[in-house]
This record gives C-alpha cells, structure tokens and sequence, in this order.
C-alpha cells in the first residue's frame, strides 16, 4: 500500500513537471528576463464590468444588455459550493455528479444504492427532494463600495475598521431586504475588498433529483483520472427547482440546448462561481503558501489519502460512500500538491514577481497613490515574516475533525467535565447539573467508536506533531518518548485510558482532581497546549487583521492603477470567463479538443475492468442506437477554480455546449496565476450528454424537456 501511495505521487509529479509547458526548459531560462503575461491575473469577469471591447476584437462577438441578463439569470449558485443553470422553462437544474455525489445518500429508500447505481425519475411525481439543498439566481447587483469605505475610514484601529465594516455589511443588507423581501442579500467583495457589490439572489428551496448516472460512468478513472485529460466522464447531474406550492417552478431565464456541438478554436464561455483565487496576493503571502502552508497540508492529505485508499481496496470498491469520501481527499490532495509544486517552479514565480514589480512600480511613482498605498508590500512581508513564527505550532496543536482521532475530544470533554465541576451546581451548564451529571458522562464515550480507523487516525496526527515541532519539543518528548510513526502510536495508545469506555467512565466519576492530574497522553495533550494554542490564535488573528485591511487597500491600488482590465480574485459570486476550444501538447503527444464513448470502453477493457476504471455491466450490452462515435468530453482555455464546477458552457448564441466538471492538471497553479499555455478547463459535452441521456438510459421524458426548453 505504501509503494502504491509512493508511486501515485510519483506519476503524478512526473507528469506536473513534464507538461508545463512554461517551465519544460526551466533551467535554461534567465528568470530576470522571464515577464508576466496579460492574463496572468485571470479572466473571471464580474457581470458588473464585462470587457465588452475585449470580447468583440478576440472573438468578433459583442454581447448585449439583453444576452448578458439572459446568461446571468439563467446561471445558479448552487448551495452546497458548486454551479448550475437553469435549461428549461419549468425549474429543470443541470450541474455535476459530483456536486450532487455527497447527498445522494440522503434519497436512497430501503435498499437503495443511488451512488452505484444512478437515479432517473420517470414522472413529475418521482422525482424526489433533496433535504436542504438550495440554488439561487442572481438578480440585482448594485455598487456599495463607497458606503463601506466611507464608514471604515471612520475608525482608527484594525480590528475597529472591521466591525464597522461588518456592522455596515449587516446594515446595508436589512435595508435591501426590507425593501425587497423575496430576494436574499450578500454583499461580495472584490478585488480584496476594494470594491463591493450587493447582490440580491431568488432563492429555490425544493429542488428535487430528475436524473443522475452511477458513480462509475460519471467518475470514470477516479483519482488516478481526477484533474487530468483526456477524461471520459459523465459527470452531470439534472434537478428541478419547485416553487412554493410545489409546482416545477416558472423559470423564464433559462439556456436552450445546442444539438451541433463544438469545434476546435471556437469560442465558449464558462458561467459559474469560482470559489477562490489568491492571485492578487504579494510575492511575501505567495512564498509564505509555498514554504509554510501548502507543505503541511499535502502531508496531512498523503497520510489521509492513504488511509481511505486502503480500506477502499480491502472492500474491493463495493461501499459507495466510502469511494466518494476518498474522491473528496483525492481532489483535495491533488489540488494542494499541485499547487505546492507549481510554486515550487522558478519561472511562474519569475512571472508573479515581475508583474508585482511593475505593479509597485505603478504605485510607488505616482505621489498620491504612494502616500495611500506604497508602504503596503512591506507591511504585509512583516506580517508574514510574523506569521510563519507561529504557523506550524498552530497546525500541530490544532484539533481538526477530519483526521483527529476522536480520543483528543474525549480528552476535551473530560476536561470540560472537570472545570464545570469546580463551579457552584447552579453556575453550571445545564448538562453538568448534578441531576443530569451522570447522563452527561455516560455519554463522553463515542458511541460505536472505529478503533481501527482511530488508530489509522491517529497515525496521521501524530505525523502533523512531529512534522511542525522539534524533536526537543517538550510535549513531544512526553507524548511519544523519542518515538515516531506507528511506534509513537502504540506508545500514546498503551499509556491511556481513553481507549475504554469503562476506564473513562470511572475517570469522570473519581472528580476534578483525578482528571487534571491524569497522566493520559491525550488529555496531557490538551492541558498543554489549549492555553498557548489561544495565545498564538489571538496573535495571529491580529495579523490577518492587518493583512485583511492590507489587502483591502492592496485592491484598490489594483483598481486605481488597471481598472477593469483586470477582473478581481474569486469569492464564489457570478463570474463569465471567455475562452476558446483547443486541444494542448502534453507528455510528448498532443491531447484533442475532444474524446468520444469509444475512450470510456478503451478505459475500462485496457485496465481489466478493475477500480477506478469498473463500469457497471450494462456497458458491456450497449443498445445498438447507442453512438460510442459521440463526442464526450471536451476542453477549452476558459479560466476556472473550484466552485466552477455544474457551471454552463455556452456559445455566442447562449446556448449550452457542455457543462465544466474540472481542470487538466496543468491548471493547478491557477490559485495563484492563470497560464494560457495548456491549461484547460475540462467539460461534458453536450450532445455526449444527450447521447446518453437518450440512447444508453432511455430517459425519453427528460431528453425531450432539455431539447424542447420545457415540458410539453
């Protein structure tokens, strides 16, 4: 398993490297003459300033008022951190498999596995509510920027600028929505806050499944596949939004379906919510990712990554949920290491400097701009300078839920348990009231407790420990006695009674006394570093208080020197990116625009059928009307990030092409900077998906609705 793990990260590392384009002759470039590019900063355009001149000399195309309206109320936000949009007249969603792959579970009735084996409802009255899932079509935006300015300029410290700026936020959004009740507001910063946009969203409560493939069809490659091409995937997923009286609801703004396909070099336009970007971010806060952040958590996500992987394997890939969970720290660990490694190469830094000297240069040269803005950079390497001090102390003393063993929480509880009982009866919380007392430590154990799995967890704590602190570091001498690894594991495990529900019951009951000078390693932990973890917590928030009002300001020079030609980082608000359809060199070959069915059969018969690259049996017995020759996925240049995901693709006309389910893995680095090289914005195409929808699953009803913009 180890070798496997090894050996993934290998690959993946050998292909990053190889089909950088800009970075294939990296050691024998002069890094001071390597400049940055026009669109190192992106092409996610706000609605609010489209680059109208730009898009009519790259494309020959001038979007109108009307075009424009059209395409951004028939854009969604999806509510669990994806896009989607509306394709139909009545209420019909289409987005990702994967945006929808988490909450599947939740329709599944009796026996049902919906993730294996995909959902279609035949009728209205099939189709089946998703608990708590939301969209919501933007509507209205509105320019608030000087408001919340002009209130922060009124305070004199950091963190008084913040509240005042919250407090303003808060206000703004009441009055908006007293005067327009059925719209939910959100103020969206931009550029880090130099601007502001109120947005007003329709919201969609009732939005119920209409179709979803398997996992496998949609996933086709898993991990191995995930942010990389050529792909073979079906990832779509189609809904519907209901209004309130449970009726599909009235959507008049809505894509109508393209039959002809794409064509190598035409233009697309992706629509969605990228979720974040930090491209603005000085050369101190990049290096600060590089050698601080991004490290600790691809080690983190490795160690995870590794555990999942294992028992996936040992189940022979038959439990769903437990695949998807190792999709969701896949994503994750390819997304981190990819973005460590890219920063980790010289020329893309070469270019994010460049552009930061031309940028402070621009600043610093105007007098005015100057005495506003010139000292900013310094300010913000000092704080990072100040931050790092701290950064690896607080990952290691910090207790996330997603890799903390649950022994840390018990460990928590009891110590809670003891500082409640110190107090007075009627001072207590109501759970550590004598009455309720024994109630409240019969249930400090967790109940049907994984001890395999929390060894495995554990495992991957004690590596974040002893990664981010020194071998002389006092609680790591205490905790593991000069231990690492699975020994140092053994060893915390054997030295406590946490591991036993009896133990810990009769550790609550001895008191106070018995718990705070207990020798268990778990709670040694806790006493040890709660105190110094708050210290270091109220530090660093002071410092991103300062880096947060920084940034801000570090906006509005952007602004004031590039304006619109530059659009603003990523905050999960409605964003067009142009782009054309085009394949890329890569690993010595050249990838196509496009692939077909043939691909996914091509998968799954050269990789013997086995996980990740299993197709359901149906695969093997296709319906003769059936067309492997359809276009399946495509890519195109559009610039995207997480949050992207379900977003339409759409051509001049505004009709959908594809829907964009994920980046080639040479789009990594677009965190930080957008490259135009080979990196690609990676869909389901169109007619693949009606290929599908139609001819291998027989959804004749939902097929129709898509084509004819309604339901008959």
């Amino acid at each position: 398993m180890k070798f496997k793990i090894f050996l993934f990260a290998m690959i993946f590392q050998i292909i990053f490297f190889a089909v950088l384009s800009f970075s294939q002759q990296i050691y024998s470039v002069d890094l001071d003459t390597v400049k940055a590019q026009k669109f190192d900063m992106g092409k996610m355009w706000t609605f609010e300033h489209p680059p109208l001149d730009y898009f009519e000399m790259e494309y020959n195309f001038r979007p109108s008022a009307e075009w424009l309206e059209k395409v951004r109320k028939s854009a969604l936000r999806f509510g669990n951190g994806c896009s989607a949009s509306f394709i139909s007249a009545n209420g019909l969603i289409m987005t990702n498999h994967h945006c929808v792959r988490g909450i599947l579970g939740r329709l599944n009735r009796d026996d049902e596995d919906l993730l294996r084996n995909g959902f279609y409802a035949e009728s209205l009255e099939e189709e089946r509510r998703v608990p708590g899932l939301f969209v919501d079509e933007l509507m209205v935006i509105k320019d608030v920027t000087n408001e919340i300015l002009d209130a922060m300029n009124e305070a004199k410290t950091d963190s008084a600028k913040i509240n005042i700026r919250n407090e303003k936020i808060e206000n703004i959004i009441e009055n908006a929505e007293e005067k327009n009740p059925d719209l939910n507001f959100r103020v969206i910063p931009l550029y880090e806050g130099g601007k502001y946009s109120l947005y007003g969203y329709k919201r969609f409560n009732d939005i119920r499944s209409v179709f979803v493939p398997d996992l496998f069809t949609a996933k086709l490659g898993g991990d191995y596949d995930n942010f990389t091409y050529p792909r073979y995937g079906l990832d779509c997923a189609f809904l519907r939004a209901y209004d309130g009286n449970g009726e599909p609801a009235e959507t008049p703004y809505h894509f109508s379906w393209n039959e002809e396909g794409v064509v190598e070099n035409q233009p697309v336009f992706v629509v969605g919510n990228p979720g974040s970007t930090d491209r603005i971010n000085t050369m101190a806060q990049v290096k600060y990712a590089r050698d601080i952040r991004y490290p600790m958590l691809t080690s983190m996500y490795k160690d995870l990554y590794a555990i999942y992987d294992e028992m996936v394997q040992k189940d022979s890939a038959r439990n769903t949920t437990l695949i998807a969970r190792l999709y969701s720290i896949g994503n994750s660990l390819k997304v981190y290491d990819g973005t460590y490694k890219a920063l980790l190469d010289p020329v893309l830094m070469a270019r994010k400097m460049d552009f930061e000297n031309k940028f402070k240069k621009a600043v610093q040269s105007n007098p005015e701009l100057n005495r506003d803005y010139g000292n900013i950079w310094d300010e913000i390497e000092s704080s990072q300078k100040e931050l790092s001090k701290y950064a690896k102390k607080s990952f290691a003393y910090s207790l996330r839920s997603r890799y903390t063993p649950l022994y840390f929480f018990v460990a928590e509880d009891l110590i809670k348990l003891a500082e409640q009982l110190k107090l007075p009866d009627d001072e207590r919380e109501e759970s550590y009231k004598e009455d309720n007392l024994e109630e409240t430590i019969n249930n400090i154990y967790p109940p049907n407790l994984d001890t395999v799995l929390q060894r495995k967890f554990l495992l991957v704590k004690v590596n974040v420990i002893t990664r981010n602190l020194s071998n002389d570091n006092e609680l790591v001498k205490k905790l593991f006695d000069g231990k690492t690894g699975q020994e140092a594991v053994d060893y915390m495990l054997s030295n406590s009674i946490l591991t036993n529900e009896d133990s810990i019951i009769n550790l609550a009951k001895r008191g106070r006394d018995a718990v705070l000078n207990s020798a268990d390693p778990f709670i040694y932990f806790i006493l040890h570093t709660v105190s110094e973890l708050d210290s270091i917590n109220q530090i660093t928030e002071s410092l991103k208080n300062k880096d947060e009002l920084n940034n801000q300001k570090l906006g509005e020079a952007l602004y004031e020197v590039y304006g619109d030609t530059i659009p603003p980082d990523a905050t999960f608000s409605l964003r067009i990116a142009d782009g054309v359809v085009k394949g890329y060199d890569y690993n010595g070959t050249r990838a196509p625009y496009k692939t077909t069915f043939y691909g996914s059969l091509d998968r799954y018969y050269s990789f013997d059928k086995k996980f990740p690259f299993n197709l359901p049996k149906y695969w093997e017995s296709l319906p003769e009307e059936f067309d492997l020759s359809t276009p399946l996925d495509f890519v195109s240049t559009n610039d995207i990030v997480g949050g992207n995901s379900g977003s339409p693709v759409i051509n001049t006309k505004a009709e959908i092409v594809g829907v964009a389910f994920d980046g080639n893995i040479e789009s990594l680095p677009s965190r930080f900077i957008y490259t135009t090289e080979a990196n690609r914005t990676v869909s389901v195409n169109a007619l693949g998906m009606m290929e599908a929808i139609r001819n291998l699953y027989k959804a004749t009803r939902l097929s129709n609705e898509i084509l004819n913009g309604g339901i008959e």
